[in-house]
């Protein structure tokens, strides 16, 4: 059987920085429940996929979400250093689909409608692109670790908001086409749109900072983050 959209959630069981980060409690909930909860409302998406080797997510999965299809990470694919790529093409020969959306557990703040947007801009673009991923703007002064200026003259100094906007792709929202990444051997292919989305809802759980500013940012909606769909 082959599907339209797939959505594809690779997990990790260890991470160094954050130590269970994909499983460790955010709101009373896994981290991963964030986004998978997320993807569930998207009508779009027939299949959601997760990909890990970790027994704690296995067992987490099959008690709350059993809906979601659980893929055995291979030990060859379980290395820190492993690309992500290759973990998504292993996936893709698992899960046959047209298209995939791919994101992370990482990103708990992800809304549903986002998710639902993306795809329809991927779809109305087709087939002038070939991927399309999220980034977030950025109107400020960029320079290299040598002191060169990246996106500005010092001698002229603009106003930041009247520099031109730079983008940070910022790991929330990655959408193929499975011959693309077959093709390509990359999720990012040769003709990409650029997603952009919120700031706050595009943070990236990548280290402990980002798991407390994640919390506040929740904490401070008593009655639930909103993130169904409007």
């Amino acid at each position: 059987m082959s599907y339209q959209w797939v959505a594809l959630v690779p997990m990790r069981h260890t991470s160094e920085r954050v130590p269970g980060k994909n499983y460790r409690q955010l709101a009373g909930r896994p981290l991963y429940a964030h986004i998978l909860e997320a993807l569930s409302q998207v009508q779009a998406i027939e299949r959601i996929v997760v990909d890990t080797d970790s027994p704690v997510i296995q067992a987490g999965l099959a008690e709350d979400f059993p809906e979601v299809l659980v893929l055995d990470r291979p030990e060859a694919l379980r290395g820190g250093d492993v690309p992500m790529n290759a973990v998504i093409r292993h996936d893709l020969e698992q899960v046959p689909s047209y298209f995939y959306v791919q994101t992370h557990s990482t990103n708990p703040l992800l809304r549903a409608e986002t998710i639902e947007r993306s795809i329809q801009r991927f779809n109305e673009n087709l087939p002038a692109i070939d991927s399309l991923f999220s980034v977030t703007g950025w109107q400020t002064r960029l320079w290299t670790v040598d002191g060169v200026p990246i996106n500005h003259d010092p001698d002229q100094l603009l106003r930041t908001q009247d520099m031109e906007v730079v983008y940070q792709e910022n790991s929330c929202l990655y959408l193929f086409g499975r011959d693309t990444m077959l093709e390509s051997g990359r999720r990012i292919g040769r003709s990409p749109l650029l997603f952009e989305i919120d700031r706050i809802e595009a943070i990236d759980i990548d280290n402990e900072a980002d798991f407390q500013l994640v919390k506040a940012v929740l904490d401070s909606f008593p009655n639930g983050f909103p993130r169904g769909m409007s």
